[in-house]
């Protein structure tokens, strides 16, 4: 039986880890995990999100997911605004989804440092 979504994993080009700690850790704010040592030896990284995990994985033959995305929530429209303005800041372009589209529900879009879309989301509308 299927008790639920354990992680996402993204993929990444060789020599990623620097880049991937600046972003998911020092930007969107997450706790790098310490991948099983066996795991470790092929590079990337693994992160905490939430009750879950985001592995950035290393991919040779690297092609970023550019439709294909993972959804992160945030924990309100606040916090989700506040969120988009630290990533402005940095130089990560920020795309607002229309409201309309899922109603609840505040979006944007990011994209990681090589090209991987990203949903951030809050159930609140108004921003």
């Amino acid at each position: 039986m299927v008790l639920g979504l354990d992680h996402v994993q993204v993929a990444a080009p060789p020599g990623c880890e620097a880049d991937a700690r600046r972003f998911y850790s020092g930007l969107l704010g997450l706790t790098e995990l310490e991948q099983p040592p066996r795991l470790a030896s092929r590079g990337g990284c693994w992160f905490r999100l939430g009750a879950h995990e985001l592995h950035v994985g290393v991919a040779d033959s690297f092609s970023p997911a550019t439709k294909a995305h993972p959804g992160i929530r945030v924990a309100s429209t606040t916090a989700l605004r506040a969120l988009a303005e630290r990533l402005e800041a940095a130089g990560v372009a920020v795309e607002w989804a229309d409201p309309a589209e899922i109603a609840g529900r505040s979006r944007c879009h990011v994209h990681d440092p090589w090209g991987n879309r990203l949903e951030l989301l809050a159930d609140d509308v108004t921003r």
